[in-house]
């Protein structure tokens, strides 16, 4: 079996994750990517062309499977699946999930909820009324850059951002949730998914998620109205006090270590399962975790130099993975970008694994200076 794997900068998911499960169910892998320095044995590509992905494979050979797990390169990816006739994700699904603005608009059209929320692209003047307070966001950004609480005078907090298309919404107020699923485009199945823990305002920092498997229908509910049913995806919603109401969709598998963790909950090959439904396999049945686990992000407090870092460690239940080294300049940009190193624990509690990571991180402080 062939599989390509179109791919912008290097991830733990791809080459921890998806990479080996793909070798264990014996496929010959392909990375097509933009940046060929980056990937050992990749072929370089225009990935944000569909154009170019779908000529590169087929001057290359006959593809099984066209994947990504690229915030950025679903649409493409898809559209290249759809060319070759392989099972994918509807590509307007993908475009729907990914610009935020469209998500609201397929959501309300549907009837499934309505949120707040215009789309300001460059020029456009700022609404004269505006349903303070406010949260701002680029049209398809990722990893909460340039996400901030508006208060009071919009205008003047988003006058550096407006050479970018815009969302502004209502501030959507309750625990933040992630709902994370897997579906083969008929049946969609349930993984879990976590209660987030925010930094603080009026920033949207993610520093922890804490497993919290409970399904809101909703939120089926809702990726349905927006197309969404092949592969994995995980979705973000707040349970308001009027009811959940979605974040974001990102049409692919949780990151910053949370895949791993899913896996770890679930005592499955996560991976694997992931690559099958690419591949033309049903959706499994999926197992009820036990236990509990968390991954808690270290977050820099402030801009400086790393002077300590713990090391990479794993066991016990307990898997740390610096993304920072001793000598590193840090730059406070308010987004997940500020992430020092990650930690990921499960056990039989919610008491035994805070006691766990409690315990490495006053073992192990980072230290910046």
């Amino acid at each position: 079996m062939r599989l390509y794997v179109t791919a912008a900068k290097p991830t733990d998911s791809v080459t921890d994750g998806f990479l080996p499960a793909a070798r264990a169910l014996g496929c010959d892998v392909t990375i097509l990517t933009d940046r060929p320095e980056q990937h050992p044995d990749a072929i370089a590509c225009d990935v944000w062309d569909p154009r170019a992905v779908i000529d590169t494979i087929a001057h290359h050979h006959r593809p099984d499977a066209i994947f990504s797990n690229s915030d950025h390169l679903q649409v493409e990816t898809a559209l290249a699946a759809e060319y070759f006739g392989l099972p994918g994700k509807d590509w307007r699904a993908c475009l729907a999930a990914k610009n935020k603005s469209l998500t609201r608009r397929r959501l309300a059209l549907a009837g499934v909820e309505r949120v707040w929320s215009v789309r300001l692209a460059p020029g456009d003047p700022v609404p004269a009324r505006v349903p303070y307070p406010v949260v701002v966001k680029p049209r398809e950004g990722v990893a909460s850059e340039n996400v901030m609480l508006v208060e009071r005078d919009l205008e003047r907090a988003i006058a550096g951002l407006r050479d970018r298309p815009l969302v502004v919404e209502e501030y959507l107020e309750g625990p933040l949730r992630t709902l994370e699923t897997l579906g083969d485009g008929r049946t969609t199945r349930v993984l879990g998914g976590f209660a987030t823990t925010l930094g603080p305002l009026p920033y949207f920092v993610e520093e922890r998620l804490d497993w919290a498997p409970d399904a809101d229908p909703h939120v089926l509910r809702a990726l349905a109205a927006l197309g969404v049913g092949f592969g994995a995806c995980h979705t973000e919603y707040v349970a308001t006090a009027k009811g959940p109401r979605i974040v974001e969709v990102n049409y692919r598998a949780i990151g910053d270590h949370c895949d791993f963790l899913l896996a770890d909950l679930l005592g499955v090959p996560l991976f694997e399962w992931i690559l099958r439904v690419h591949l033309g396999e049903p959706a499994p049945e999926i197992p009820s975790a036990t236990g509990h686990g968390c991954a808690v992000s270290v977050v820099a407090d402030r801009s400086g130099v790393v002077v300590q870092a713990p090391p990479a460690y794993e066991g016990d239940g307990l898997w740390h993975r610096p993304l920072r080294s001793v000598g590193d300049r840090v730059e406070l940009t308010h987004t997940n970008r500020d992430y020092l190193g990650v930690i990921r624990a499960v056990g039989p509690s919610a008491e035994k694994v805070e006691a766990a990571v409690g315990a490495f991180m006053r073992r192990h402080p980072w230290v910046i200076a």
